[in-house]
């Protein structure tokens, strides 16, 4: 059995922090399709977006040849978040600039893994200036066919696992946030052990501090980050991702029909997953113009947000939307 030990100072201590991070959501959920593997929970997510996917010809692209089903993940793709909760612009802005140096190297490793390179692979080390911008803007593309729609749902399990994390410190310690965090990790004698990991767990390869990142789509194992001189990063499986795709029946509707209207309220409660206006008048009944005009009043109104998905749009609730249904259950 493999075993990987970061040492801990109390300075690395004071640095340890949580961070929720679209890219890190972006490569896990890319590595899951990928992969081709059925999941027990995200199974609805991947047969709604997997043939967006496919469509936009993500599977055959710059992504398709960075992230792996399995294995190493090139460290470029995934910058040390600034703060608690970066945009995806953000974190797509430091991709872009990073070292042609860094690029090469993290491509020269991911070869050394897979055994060769694939053309894409290979036009980014030739000239990582030229290229990195296109690979952003692959990540753009998938962001909004298979994460942005979803968001809402995914944030909300991540900032609940945080703040759930962060009472385990207050209440017990760093030390129980550890031994809770998964079980291939422990913590004991100042130092935070990995079991099953390859890759060397050093201060002298990573920079002081921890960055410990939640995730729905990773697992069930770990996925980390060394990369000197940023702290290292964990990205762990959140709490409560078993719920993420729950029904979340609309009940009391007539309340809240009273406040939104009886079309919008449809609407909303149709909006369980995803949809596009096509979809929902078929759902519901209602014609084409009016689930656009209802929609477009929900989105004035910041209960729906729209994503563009190829020729159509696409329709999700937002955090907002969420929040006001969950007041109408019993």
């Amino acid at each position: 059995m493999e075993l990987a030990e970061l040492a801990f100072s109390a300075s690395d201590l004071a640095q340890m922090r949580f961070a929720v991070s679209p890219m890190w959501e972006v490569v896990a959920s890319f590595r899951l399709l990928a992969s081709g593997a059925p999941h027990p929970v995200h199974r609805a997510w991947i047969e709604q977006v997997r043939p967006r996917v496919i469509t936009a010809g993500l599977d055959r692209g710059w992504l398709a040849e960075l992230i792996p089903p399995s294995g190493y993940l090139p460290d470029f793709l995934n910058p040390a978040p600034t703060h608690p909760a970066p945009a995806l612009g953000e974190e797509l802005a430091a991709i872009v600039a990073a070292s042609e140096d860094r690029i090469r190297r993290d491509l020269d490793h991911l070869c050394g893994h897979l055994g060769s390179r694939g053309p894409r692979s290979r036009a980014l080390s030739a000239d990582p200036g030229a290229c990195i911008g296109k690979v952003a803007e692959e990540i753009e593309v998938y962001w909004e066919l298979a994460l942005a729609p979803y968001w809402a749902r995914v944030r909300a399990v991540l900032d609940a696992d945080v703040f759930h994390r962060a009472r385990q410190v207050a209440e017990h310690g760093a030390g129980h946030l550890f031994n809770d965090l998964h079980e291939s990790v422990s913590w004991n004698d100042n130092a935070l052990r990995l079991i099953r990991r390859r890759r060397g767990l050093t201060r002298r390869a990573a920079g002081s501090g921890l960055l410990l990142i939640p995730s729905v789509f990773a697992g069930p194992g770990l996925l980390t980050r060394v990369r000197q001189p940023e702290p290292p990063q964990l990205a762990y499986p959140a709490r409560g991702v078993g719920t993420l795709w729950e029904s979340r029946p609309v009940l009391r509707s007539d309340a809240l029909a009273t406040v939104l209207g009886r079309s919008r309220t449809l609407l909303l409660a149709e909006l369980q997953a995803p949809a596009s206006t096509t979809e929902l008048a078929r759902r519901t009944g209602l014609s084409p113009a009016a689930v656009s005009q209802q929609l477009m009043a929900l989105r004035d109104a910041g209960l729906v947000s729209a994503h563009r998905a190829g020729r159509s749009v696409l329709y999700a609730r937002t955090s907002v939307a969420e929040s006001l249904l969950g007041a109408v259950l019993p």
